[in-house]
């Protein structure tokens, strides 16, 4: 099934959409917000099950059409927020392009850091920043939704607390990173509010494109209506998510609404484009010797979408502009 919140208070109201997202009704007679029904999925998640193939078949007497521009993110402010780093050749690059050696380690233990997640933006809202000279970027990845997950499980259990899957636009500001880095204590400043795709939807909608815990399709991004980027979501991915839900887990229980990024999208074969502008900055760098593509400016846009073997968009699309926010 597909899940979206409209926008309604903090945390918006929860509804079920069409498969082929053109329908969609809210529920609030089995839960009002997403979180709600991630609280107690096991009961909540059949009653959705059941509304959505209403839905999609017979229809229903109070479905509307599924108006894109009223969602924000599908958990609009979430528990946590993980981000991990599940293309180990993307990391590599990027950190080429700030003079930092990478380590060994890091193809067998996943990078992950804690992002903010108490206001998190829609599809469709602006991004808005204070000054470009921050080095502005997007990033365009997968991200799971757990359940509740025990503490110190194993990767061929963890599959089993992945209930949805969507996509985020993470935004970084490049320029910002090295001293937030050099400080030894993470990322905060250079990470500003990160965007969520109109739909998250259950594991099934993806059939035979989700294989060992990655999905088997392409991202496609587009930067000012060009195309920038079109790597495939399980080559070169490092670490499955079943093992990012595990790393995240290994000390600490995590709660039903977490969100788990894998990092932003990256094939060896550079030929497909890129899904930020700093790995094909540092592309250019190794290849022509120094780099020409501009980071973002105010009034720029960045579309991000994934679709499935027929061709239909499955989570729709992140479609936004960066703008200019006066302080």
């Amino acid at each position: 099934m597909k899940l979206a919140s409209l926008k309604a208070g903090r945390d918006g109201h929860l509804a079920v959409v069409s498969k082929d997202l053109t329908r969609m009704v809210v529920v609030p007679d089995i839960a009002c917000t997403l979180q709600q029904a991630l609280d107690n999925w096991k009961d909540k998640a059949p009653k959705l099950q059941k509304k959505y193939e209403r839905l999609n078949s017979e229809g229903l007497p109070a479905a509307e059409a599924f108006d894109v521009s009223r969602c924000t993110a599908p958990l609009p402010r979430a528990y946590q927020w993980l981000d991990g780093s599940a293309y180990v050749n993307h990391v590599e690059l990027v950190r080429k392009a700030r003079g930092a050696e990478m380590p060994e380690s890091f193809w067998t233990d996943p990078l992950m850091y804690q992002g903010g997640s108490d206001q998190l933006l829609g599809p469709q809202d602006d991004i808005p920043l204070s000054n470009e000279e921050w080095g502005i970027d997007f990033e365009a990845e997968v991200v799971v939704v757990t359940n509740d997950v025990p503490m110190g499980i194993c990767p061929n259990k963890a599959d089993k607390h992945i209930v949805l899957f969507g996509l985020v636009n993470d935004v970084s500001l490049r320029n910002l990173i090295p001293g937030e880095l050099g400080k030894g204590f993470g990322f905060m400043q250079s990470k500003p509010a990160s965007s969520f795709s109109p739909v998250f939807v259950t594991p099934d909608e993806l059939g035979d494109q989700l294989q060992e815990g990655m999905i088997q399709s392409r991202l496609f991004v587009h930067r000012n209506g060009d195309l920038f980027g079109r790597p495939d979501c399980a080559t070169d991915m490092t670490f499955n998510f079943p093992k990012l839900v595990a790393h995240a887990a290994r000390t600490r229980h995590l709660a039903a609404g977490t969100i788990i990024g894998s990092g932003t999208v990256s094939n060896c074969d550079h030929g497909v484009g890129s899904c930020c502008i700093a790995e094909r900055r540092m592309l250019e760098i190794i290849e022509e010797g120094e780099a020409k593509t501009p980071f973002m400016d105010f009034g720029e846009q960045v579309r991000i979408e994934m679709f499935d073997r027929e061709g239909q968009s499955i989570f729709g699309a992140i479609d936004q502009q960066f703008v200019h926010y006066a302080c």
